[in-house]
């Protein structure tokens, strides 16, 4: 009997401890600034450089890469390979440690608009951080 009481115990601290644990895809979206509701193109590159940089980390090339395809997978935004012919300009970076995405309005230089970070967040095939990106899009896209 006391075998029995001891393993419902540690089975319900069990559950109660994996509850504790926040879940990154249930995470909270962050904001989306209302200013990029009419964006219609997009421009994808890594804070080192875009693309077709032959300096560039294969780690950030690949984030890049996963980035656009997901985006053309969505279908609401078409992706440029110009900087002047963007609407918004979304700068990642990729490393071991963590995954960032930042969106910039094109036409204005200085502090990104929207950011979103995360472990293994822009890997390709997994893109948890540009899914977070849609989720705002569409929230003010609903809103207009």
């Amino acid at each position: 009997m006391k075998r029995f009481c001891l393993v419902a115990i540690s089975l319900i601290l069990l559950a109660v401890s994996a509850l504790a644990v926040p879940n990154p895809t249930t995470a909270k979206v962050p904001a989306f600034p209302g200013i990029l509701a009419n964006a219609r193109y997009v421009y994808v590159a890594s804070y080192d450089g875009d693309q077709f940089n032959p300096n560039l980390l294969p780690e950030d090339r690949a984030a890049i890469n996963a980035v656009q395809n997901a985006i053309q997978d969505w279908g609401k935004l078409t992706v440029v390979y110009q900087p002047s012919d963007a609407d918004i300009i979304i700068l990642v970076t990729s490393r071991p440690s963590e995954d960032l995405m930042a969106v910039y309005d094109a036409g204005a230089s200085g502090n990104f608009l929207w950011r979103v970070m995360g472990r293994d967040g822009l890997q390709s095939g997994e893109t948890p951080l540009v899914t977070q990106f849609e989720q705002g899009f569409e929230s003010v896209q609903a809103h207009k």
